[in-house]
C-alpha cells in the first residue's frame, strides 16, 4: 500500500479442524489480498468445541501449523498468533467489550466469541479485516481495501464493509439473500446486521459505539443443545454486535467497488466431493469463470459442487446432541471414580 494509504490488517482467522478446506482457500485468500494490506495476522484458535467446529483436532494440528508457518515465510509482513485465553486477557476484553462482564469463550453453537474479538485486538493497526480462513474472492481488485477503508472514513453511519455477496448479476440483483440497495454506490448492499464471515472496520467505533455489548442468551431450544453441548448459552457474536447494530443505527455495506471489483463465495459445505473440487472452485473464483447459476449467490452453490448429502437432517443434529451430552457424562463419571 502506498504511504498515503491508511494503515491496515488483514486477520485470517483458523483452526485445526479447517486444514482440509484452508490449505487450499488461504493460499488463494494471500493471493487476492496480501498486497493491499500493511499486516497478514494468523489468529489460531485452539480452544476445542464439542461437535463439528472441533472435528480432527489433534490430527490436524500440525498441518494448519504448517500451513501458516508456510505463509509466514512466503510473506514478510505476515506473523501469527495463537488466541491467549488467559485471565489477564479474559479480563482485558471483558472489559474493552462487554462492560466487564466475562466474555465466554464460544456461544451457544460452538463458535468463538473470545477468538474474533482477541484477534481485533491483536491486530497492529485499528482498521481491521477479518477473513474466516474458508472465504473465496473474485473479481480481482487491487483497490478494494483502499476504497473500503475510504468508505469507513467518510460515513459515520457504518460498521463494517465487505465485498459483494456472490458474483454480480447483469442488473446487479442478489439471488440467494434479501438485502437493501444502497443508494449512494452503485452495485452495493446495505444491513443492519453483522456478518463474521469476514468484516472490514475501524476497532475505534467498535469500542466507541458498539461496546459494551450484552451477553444475552438465546431462545429455550439453543439453550436446551447448548446445555447438552457442554457450550456457553450465549448469543453468537454476530447477533450480539447486530443488536447493537440496530440501537445505534450502524449499517454493514456489501459492495463490489471500483472495476473489476471484488466479491465473494462462501462454501457453507463439508463433503468428500466438496474437497474433491475445492482446488478447481478456486480457479473458477480466481479467473472468474463461474457459472452463470452462482451469480448473486453468496454461498457455494450446486452449479459449482455435488452437494448431494451436505445438509444434516434435523433428527441426525439432535442424535449428535445427545452423544456429546453422553460423552460429556462418561467423562465426568470417569473423573469421579478415578
Amino acid at each position: 500500500m502506498s504511504d498515503v494509504s491508511p494503515q491496515v490488517t488483514m486477520q485470517i482467522s483458523l483452526a485445526p479442524t479447517d486444514l482440509p478446506t484452508a490449505r487450499h482457500t488461504v493460499p488463494h485468500q494471500l493471493r487476492v489480498w496480501a498486497d493491499q494490506v500493511d499486516e497478514i495476522l494468523f489468529v489460531l484458535d485452539l480452544h476445542r468445541s464439542p461437535g463439528r467446529y472441533g472435528d480432527a483436532w489433534q490430527e490436524r494440528l500440525p498441518g494448519i501449523r504448517a500451513l501458516i508457518d508456510d505463509a509466514c515465510r512466503r510473506y514478510g509482513h505476515a506473523r501469527g498468533v495463537e488466541v491467549d485465553y488467559s485471565e489477564r486477557v479474559v479480563e482485558h476484553l471483558s472489559a474493552t467489550y462487554c462492560g466487564g462482564a466475562r466474555i465466554p469463550p464460544k456461544n451457544c453453537f460452538g463458535a468463538p466469541i473470545h477468538a474474533y474479538l482477541f484477534g481485533v485486538e491483536e491486530a497492529a493497526h485499528d482498521l481491521v479485516f477479518e477473513v474466516n480462513g474458508d472465504m473465496m474472492y473474485g473479481g480481482a481488485s487491487r483497490s478494494w481495501i483502499d476504497e473500503g477503508c475510504r468508505l469507513l472514513a467518510s460515513r459515520d453511519d457504518i460498521l463494517t464493509v465487505s465485498p459483494l455477496p456472490g458474483p454480480p448479476t447483469p442488473d446487479g440483483s442478489l439471488r440467494s439473500q434479501v438485502l437493501q440497495r444502497e443508494p449512494s454506490l452503485p452495485n452495493a448492499y446495505r444491513a443492519f446486521k453483522m456478518s463474521t464471515r469476514h468484516f472490514l472496520l475501524d476497532r475505534r467505533t467498535l469500542r466507541e459505539r458498539i461496546a459494551p455489548i450484552a451477553l444475552t442468551r438465546p431462545d429455550l431450544r439453543r439453550r436446551i443443545t447448548a446445555w447438552l453441548d457442554g457450550v456457553p448459552p450465549v448469543e453468537s457474536l454476530e447477533q450480539l454486535i447486530s443488536d447493537r447494530m440496530r440501537e445505534e443505527g450502524l449499517l454493514r455495506v456489501e459492495f463490489l467497488g471500483s472495476a473489476p471489483g471484488m466479491w465473494s463465495i462462501h462454501p457453507d459445505i463439508r463433503s468428500d466431493a466438496f474437497y474433491e473440487a475445492l482446488p478447481r472452485i478456486v480457479t473458477m473464483i480466481e479467473s472468474g469463470t463461474v457459472p452463470p447459476a452462482q451469480e448473486g449467490c453468496h454461498d457455494l452453490g450446486e452449479s459449482m459442487v455435488d452437494l448431494a448429502g451436505t445438509r444434516t437432517p434435523r433428527s441426525r443434529r439432535a442424535i449428535r446432541h445427545l452423544r456429546i451430552a453422553a460423552r460429556r457424562v462418561q467423562n465426568g463419571l470417569s473423573a469421579l471414580f478415578a
